[in-house]
């Protein structure tokens, strides 16, 4: 392992052009976990110099994202800090300033060549069977040609000029040794004609002026590092510690979509994922403490994390991992911070998943807590609480006939059961767990059935499902009063089936 490091300055730097996705987000944990991990800094920047791609309900996600995952930011646009402004298409100036100092100093060149001639020298190339890429004309525009482009309105852009021979190297901290030849990179734009800048110079003015030590970001970036590298020497400036983290495919090793889960943490969030489970598996896709452990709190992750234990092999989403990993940190919970968690979801309208409309809020805190031991160990997510103890709070259910009749029983062995339990019903005192077991079991004998046989249609008698809590409990919570109105309705049911 690798000797402590020093704080660390790290930045989370978003587009805000759609949703944040997983990927996205882990890459934020990941600065998260280092800068607290060192006692450094974690800076959230918000990249939205491409404007006709912005998205306010996106920049809103990725502030809510990080919020619920708990990962709070030392600097950033609402909480300011030294470097600020922290909103790129604030910074506009900066960029300009830079793309002009490398012109002036040689590095890069004014371009005046038209998207239609970019498109009809693509066109050329891709007909010789060539790979499409510029060819380097700016480079031989005089200063009164791009000028009279200007005068004309034509857009003129900046591009880098690049080596046409030669190699750029750089160690990654994953990867080792990467290297690339420079004759297979064309010269970029650094600065587009609207004046607002591409993101290989940005983030390099920006990672610069903020102090950045390491930059986290996903492996997908290998191959632009050489044009980032060489804006930094440009520049005349050092570049920060790259860490290129592995991409996270579905099992089936395709790229993560929709058909793998949910694709961002806040869809996670509403399908009744705990903040704290999450964290805990985003920071195992791409990372491993060096043995077996899987559920670890956020201060073991933090304490444990080393940027030499992250993987360079792409990270398995495992969505059933995921769903066993929550139910272990529900279970670990108490009756009361289960309630809270829970109780939002289930006080949801009926339409987005929560209760019955017909059921009166807020819920009975009271009688939810009675109700938790009988599901706290059953449940994966917290959405399953709601389709879990509907019927405690519903008024009647109304299950079909084909669903009363238990294993091995017709529609005269069923009713004839349900009409015996339901007079056992009317009598059992107390009306509690233990008291009503022993009650229905000595009348399954009595009705010369198996235990199992009797309590299958009762079950769904009082809870309309095949698979509900434990009977008795059930029974118990419910009350008598509902229990009798249940079973009647059942045996109706039954009749009129």
């Amino acid at each position: 392992m690798t000797s402590p490091i020093p704080p660390v300055r790290v930045r989370y730097a978003p587009s805000p052009t759609g949703i944040p996705h997983i990927g996205n987000i882990r890459t934020a944990l990941f600065d998260w976990i280092l800068a607290r991990q060192t006692g450094g800094q974690f800076i959230v920047r918000i990249e939205d110099t491409d404007r006709s791609r912005y998205d306010a309900a996106a920049e809103k996600a990725i502030f809510e994202s990080l919020k619920w995952l708990g990962l709070d930011w030392d600097e950033g646009p609402d909480k300011g800090g030294p470097h600020a402004p922290y909103i790129q298409s604030e910074r506009k100036q900066m960029y300009i300033d830079a793309a002009e100092r490398l012109v002036e100093s040689g590095h890069a060149y004014y371009d005046d060549t038209t998207p239609e001639e970019l498109h009809a020298l693509r066109e050329r190339q891709r007909a010789a069977g060539q790979p499409p890429r510029y060819d380097g004309r700016g480079r031989h525009r005089s200063p009164e040609a791009i000028e009279e482009s200007r005068q004309n309105g034509l857009p003129i852009t900046i591009r880098l000029k690049v080596p046409d021979h030669g190699t750029v190297s750089f160690e990654d901290s994953v990867r080792g040794k990467v290297s690339f030849e420079l004759k297979e990179i064309d010269d970029f734009v650094i600065l587009k004609s609207d004046q607002m800048p591409t993101y290989h110079l940005a983030h390099i003015v920006d990672d610069h002026a903020m102090g950045i030590t390491h930059v986290i970001r996903g492996d997908e970036w290998i191959s632009s590092t050489p044009r980032h590298l060489m804006i930094h020497k440009a520049l005349g400036i050092e570049p920060p510690e790259y860490v290129h983290v592995p991409l996270i495919l579905g099992k089936d090793r395709s790229k993560l979509s929709k058909r793998h889960g949910a694709t961002s943490a806040l869809e996670y969030r509403d399908q009744g994922y705990l903040a704290d489970a999450i964290f805990n598996f985003l920071a195992l896709l791409g990372w491993s403490p060096g043995d077996d452990t899987e559920v670890m709190s956020r201060d073991e992750i933090v304490r444990r994390f080393s940027i030499d234990r992250i993987n360079d092999s792409p990270a398995i989403f495992d969505s059933e991992k995921l769903e066993w990993m929550n139910g272990v940190y529900i279970r670990n919970m108490d009756a009361d911070q289960l309630m809270d968690q829970i109780l939002p979801f289930m006080e949801r309208p009926e339409s987005e998943g929560g209760l019955p409309d017909t059921v009166a809020r807020p819920i009975d805190r009271v009688y939810l807590k009675r109700l938790i031991p009988l599901v706290h160990e059953r449940l994966k997510k917290l959405t399953e609480a709601t389709e879990t103890l509907d019927f405690f709070f519903a008024d009647n259910v109304s299950p079909e006939a084909s669903d009363l009749p238990g294993k091995k029983m017709d529609a005269e062995m069923t009713e004839r059961a349900l009409t015996a339990a339901l007079e056992l019903c009317k009598t059992a005192a107390p009306f509690e767990p233990e008291h009503l077991e022993a009650e229905y079991r000595a009348l399954a004998e009595k009705l010369n059935m198996k235990p199992g046989q009797l309590f299958s249609p009762i079950r769904v008698a009082i809870t309309g499902k095949s698979f509900a809590p434990p009977l008795f409990d059930t029974m118990s919570a419910v009350g008598q009063k509902r229990c009798i109105e249940r079973i009647s309705n059942a045996i109706g049911i039954l009749r009129a089936g």
